[in-house]
């Protein structure tokens, strides 16, 4: 761990120094400090103050003490709170004696409150000249080492909590995250969406491909899962009159871990009824767009590349781009099943590059992921996937084999998904199927045939346009944030 001064001693020595505080101020951690002035708008407030110069007002600030310096009668202490830093200017005959000897006992990282007059020192730092202080939180563990800051990977992400404290840039991060996701629900209110909460504890996962975390519930005697995806609840919403609605939550992949893929991730899902996929595809295109302005530009840096997020998107079918990269047709007649499809990869010279799959539409989706997807640098949307990947699709009308959904990828990450919704409850439970056959084929996560949602959609759905969009790769993107990590402020580690 990058903290230098780790050991016992120090703990003993910030120990004593608390316990001779305890003996000198009746209550060494108070429970509030009234009156406090945010750092920043009080600097911004006396920014044309002059040298020598000083307020007409006293005010009061508080924050963490994050440097210190110690001159005889007169002391400088930097003063950090949520908004920004400001000197204080301690001086023993301002403080008197024993207000001033009691500094000695503040160490960097304490909490203080102070009270005084703005200054401008003879140097032009702008400063508040101490009247009086308050001891806030006397810390007992040091912080990172000031001049080298904390770079230690896994220090940073195992103790979040220090790198805000020493990595301003990081801080940053999540405040625009915040107002990343801000923007995405401003858009979506705008056009008269309603947000809702579905559960995350569910009787059966679905609404994705992949791999569930499982958990019992000891009342109800049942295994329950962490949601994967909550496509099918928010269909409910659409069968059951809400036009138009989403979700921002958390979502579960019991999966391996990478720099775009973390078990626990935030994932946002919209479905409109009445619209197909290519409204969809129009609307992210202008929500990713509006949440770029959010923080910044359309024009984002990001892992060396220069990605220009300008709408309108490029649109590329899958069979094309697959073509275009590896010369293999997937709509060909002699590349139809598994064993076609594996002697084509192997024809071209591709199966050191591209891993041999248990079913026709994961060895697709494999060759994708190999040939196409890492050099999908600029923003395009990948259209008109095989039936095969996509249960939850409509067929395209003029090749039945592909449906009408399309990815939307940025910087070689897939970064939204969406559907011209399947809403025939006989097509559904035939595309159930096909994927329970895909199961037993040994695709762990093809999908569980749901009779409760078959159910829902016998009642009537109407024709539906839904998207999903991964939030963390979105902030990662707009942040330029190499890894999912640096986006989630308490990521899953290994012990």
């Amino acid at each position: 761990m990058e903290t230098p001064e780790h050991g016992g001693n120090v703990l003993d020595e910030r120990r004593h120094k608390l316990e001779a505080l305890r003996r000198a101020v009746a209550v060494p951690y108070p429970t509030k400090y009234e009156n406090r002035e945010e750092v920043a708008p009080l600097r911004a407030a006396y920014e044309r103050l002059e040298n020598g110069a000083e307020s007409p007002e006293t005010h009061r600030v508080a924050g963490r003490v994050m440097a210190k310096r110690l001159h005889g009668k007169v002391s400088f202490l930097v003063l950090k709170d949520g908004t920004g830093e400001l000197q204080i200017f301690a001086a023993l005959d301002a403080l008197g004696e024993v207000a001033y000897e009691a500094l000695d006992a503040i160490d960097v990282g304490d909490f203080i409150g102070c009270e005084g007059v703005m200054i401008r020192t003879r140097r032009g730092e702008l400063s508040l000249r101490a009247a009086a202080w308050q001891l806030l939180t006397k810390t007992l563990r040091p912080l990172p080492e000031k001049f080298h800051g904390l770079t230690d990977v896994e220090t940073r992400y195992r103790r979040r909590y220090l790198d805000l404290i020493a990595n301003d840039e990081v801080k940053e991060v999540f405040v625009k995250r915040a107002k990343i996701i801000r923007a995405v629900r401003d858009f979506l209110d705008g056009r008269g969406f309603i947000e809702v909460e579905t559960p995350v504890l569910q009787p059966l996962y679905g609404g994705a491909m992949a791999r569930p975390f499982v958990t019992h519930h000891n009342e109800l005697k049942r295994d329950l899962y962490l949601r994967i995806a909550v496509e099918l609840y928010l269909k409910r919403c659409i069968i059951g009159g809400i036009d138009k609605v989403y979700e921002i939550g958390k979502d579960f992949r019991n999966e391996g871990v990478s720099f775009k893929h973390n078990p626990e991730f935030t994932m946002l899902e919209t479905y409109e009824a009445y619209v197909d996929y290519n409204h969809v595809m129009t609307m992210v295109e202008e929500m990713v767009a509006e949440a770029a302005g959010a923080v910044g530009a359309l024009k984002v840096h990001f892992r060396g590349h220069e990605i220009d997020l300008t709408p309108p998107w490029p649109r590329l079918t899958m069979r094309a781009a697959i073509r275009d990269a590896s010369g293999i047709d997937i709509g060909a007649d002699d590349v139809r099943d598994v064993a076609g499809l594996q002697a084509a990869v192997k024809a071209k010279g591709l199966d050191d590059k591209v891993p041999l799959a248990p079913t026709w539409g994961t060895q697709v989706d494999e060759l994708f992921s190999e040939m196409v997807e890492p050099h999908l640098i600029q923003p395009v949307f990948i259209t008109e996937y095989p039936l095969e990947m996509s249960p939850f699709a409509k067929r395209c009308p003029d090749d039945e084999r592909f449906v009408e959904r399309f990815e939307g990828f940025i910087a070689g990450m897939e970064t939204s998904n969406a559907f011209s919704e399947l809403n025939d409850p006989d097509e559904q439970r035939a595309r159930f199927m096909l994927q329970m056959a895909d199961l037993e084929a040994g695709d762990e996560d093809a999908h569980r045939l749901d009779e409760d949602f078959l159910e829902a959609m016998e009642h009537g759905m109407p024709p539906t346009g839904g998207m999903g969009m991964g939030v963390d790769r979105l902030v990662m993107l707009l942040t330029d944030s190499p890894s999912i990590r640096d986006v989630i402020l308490f990521p899953q580690l290994r012990s």
